[in-house]
């Protein structure tokens, strides 16, 4: 059986932050995906769920310095899982999407 870790997100860019790394590009930033519904008394309802996206430059990669707050882009990666323990001592889990993949969308309007 094959194991697939794969996520596809399309989004808009919130905080950004770009560093380099024994030569590469690294930049991190957090993504804004939302969910467009309406309720049974036709209320128009969107869900915001916010990603953190790590992206390392690669050929699969536009310029990471064209990453911005409020651009939308699509990304492609799989999904990371870290636990570690804070000074509390509580234990706390964080994800991540490492990106493979990278694309800068042009500006489409909202379906509502």
């Amino acid at each position: 059986m094959d194991h697939i870790n794969r996520i596809e997100l399309q989004g808009r860019v919130g905080f950004v932050r770009t560093n380099e790394f024994n030569g590469s590009k690294v930049a991190n930033f957090s993504l804004a995906t939302d969910i467009l519904y309406k309720t049974r008394e036709g209320v128009a309802v969107s869900e915001t769920t916010w990603h953190n996206i790590v992206a390392w430059e690669n050929k699969d990669m536009p310029d990471l310095g064209n990453i911005c707050k409020g651009v939308p882009v699509n990304v492609v990666g799989r999904l990371r899982t870290t636990r570690y323990t804070n000074a509390d001592g509580v234990e706390k889990t964080f994800y991540e999407v490492m990106a493979q993949k990278l694309r800068i969308l042009e500006d489409t309007p909202d379906p509502f």
